[in-house]
């Protein structure tokens, strides 16, 4: 796409992100889904999908409501490309229909986005992809009430009423089903998953998440930008670094405010050893569910060697509360950073030979390889990103495309495959675990000296701010409106499980029902981080 064709398109403007490039346009419905269109047709994808009340003080806008879509694109600017964000708006009038014009046909990953807004908002999702099953609700509130506008009467309590959702079926001779969840044997969240099957081999799976939903962009509302990021930071436990890393960017940006040189580095810090700590615990739950449980042991003992460390040094195993809105919470003295450099040179040894058992392993390698397949193509028509895009050949992550300070300075090494199975997942994990304890070593060694963290300015009302981080998972935005008392007007924080649970209903077919657990792991997505 080049500059002219995406700034043909009425409303689209440039907005100042320091020196990322990001759009933004309000346009109507028919521009909303042309536009969808050109970018998908240039090989563009969708980020995020949200909807906002839009009652202000002394607002007398007929389009109460509005629907955002945050697209990832790729221009040309000079015979040279470049990646940005497009963020767009599109009015929706309270009357008569509250409705949008769905973009399930174009970007697949859309749907569930759009059937949330309708539980959340009441805005529904129009066209001939469009699905009318609610996704979040699950009886927990009536049908016509709608948690997220702003004259829904919180907090308030409704009975739970059983809801019809009826699963899809696949009919054929010896074809059956197998549910599974949402409550499971292990310890982990709900979800449902309902497998079409012939003998073993699956024909179609289909979930059912939302069961954890939490009101966690209710409960934003109204909180001052400090507050907002101890629970920005608890939208999914195992990437709170990067939820806030995130989230403190979109204050930021909407206040106008800079954070210190030191802080935007012990940042990157962070973030790269909740990334190790994380692809540990991968690394070792995979090789369990394949039989290996020398692997779960010994990549155990290594995660927890790391979290302790992390207590030792900034205070928490998961470096809980430590980004925040202007800053960080707390510094990092000479003798944390030997101990980190200290483990680096201990971890990267130990790696390097635990990849080797791993590719040594024959029944570790009959078990991971062509297991749980996604092929670049339908990778790229998912919108694939974070560790299971990179496995499938799709070459993205924010540090290199869209870096913020310090990784446009960092010459960060993107881990990317093309066979796009549980091996190539495998195998990306290890070269990133790699990547990262560099970059650590090399932040240390740029660490500059002076301050963590600086004052906020003020937030002009109705001011709009987006944040966003490559996670350990993949790609995080946060999108965060202030009021006009220099509060949260509204905030979405979008995790990368949105875009990747759909995928995992086509990474299992053809594969059979006992590869189910480690397809899975090797995607190891976020049930919290999807039902906020």
């Amino acid at each position: 796409m080049r500059i002219e064709e995406l700034e043909q398109f009425p409303a689209v403007r440039r907005i100042g992100y320091r020196d990322a490039l990001v759009w933004q346009a309000s346009v109507d419905r028919d521009r909303y889904f042309k536009l969808a269109k050109t970018i998908k047709a240039a090989d563009g994808r969708l980020a995020a999908l949200w909807g906002s009340d839009n009652i202000f003080a002394g607002d007398t806008s007929p389009s109460r409501f509005s629907v955002h879509a945050l697209f990832y694109v790729q221009v040309h600017e000079k015979f040279i490309v470049k990646s940005g964000l497009l963020w767009v708006s599109v009015p929706v009038a309270e009357w008569p229909d509250n409705t949008f014009p769905t973009l399930g046909g174009i970007f697949p990953a859309a749907v569930r986005m759009e059937r949330a807004v309708y539980d959340l908002l009441g805005l529904r999702a129009e066209g001939h992809l469009a699905d009318r099953r609610p996704w979040l609700r699950h009886g927990a509130w009536p049908a016509d009430q709608f948690p997220l506008r702003k004259d829904f009467p919180s907090p308030k309590t409704f009975p739970n009423t059983p809801d019809e959702y009826p699963i899809i079926q696949v009919h054929g001779e010896g074809v059956h089903s197998i549910p599974v969840g949402p409550v499971h044997a292990g310890i982990i969240e709900p979800g449902h998953f309902r497998f079409q099957v012939g003998g073993e081999k699956i024909l179609r799976l289909e979930e059912r998440l939302g069961y954890t939903h939490k009101g966690i962009e209710k409960r934003f509302e109204g909180m001052n930008f400090i507050a907002g990021v101890r629970l920005a930071g608890r939208v999914s436990g195992d990437s709170t670094v990067a939820h806030s890393f995130a989230y403190a960017m979109a204050v930021e940006n909407l206040t106008e405010s800079e954070i210190p040189p030191r802080a935007q580095w012990l940042r990157a810090l962070c973030l790269e050893r909740e990334r190790v700590a994380n692809h540990l615990g991968d690394l070792g739950a995979l090789g369990n569910d394949a039989g290996l449980a020398f692997g779960l042991a010994q990549f155990s003992r290594l995660k927890e060697g790391l979290l302790r460390q992390n207590d030792r040094i900034f205070g928490h195993r998961y470096l809980m509360d430590m980004v925040i809105p202007g800053g960080l919470a707390k510094d990092l003295d000479s003798s944390g950073a030997g101990l980190i450099r200290q483990e680096i040179n201990t971890l990267l040894p130990e790696i390097g030979r635990l990849q080797e058992i791993y590719e040594e392993h024959a029944g570790l390698r009959d078990r991971l390889a062509t297991t749980g397949q996604v092929t670049p193509d339908l990778a790229a028509r998912l919108g694939l990103m974070g560790v299971a895009g990179r496995a499938s050949g799709q070459g993205w992550d924010l540090r290199v495309q869209l870096p913020t300070p310090p990784y446009h300075e960092l010459d960060v090494k993107m881990a990317t495959h093309q066979d796009g199975d549980v091996d190539a997942r495998v195998t990306v994990r290890f070269e990133e675990l790699r990547e990262a304890l560099r970059l650590q070593s090399e932040i240390l060694t740029r660490l500059p000296p002076g301050e963590i963290n600086a004052p906020l300015r003020p937030a002009r009302p109705y001011a709009c701010g987006l944040g966003w981080a490559e996670s350990w998972r993949g790609e995080i935005y946060t999108w965060v409106r202030a009021d006009d008392n220099n509060r949260i007007d509204r905030c979405h924080p979008q995790d990368p499980s949105w875009v990747l649970w759909p995928a995992l209903e086509y990474a299992v077919l053809g594969d059979i029902v006992p590869d189910f657990p480690l397809i899975n792991k090797s995607f190891n997505l976020s049930y919290s981080g999807h039902d906020l």
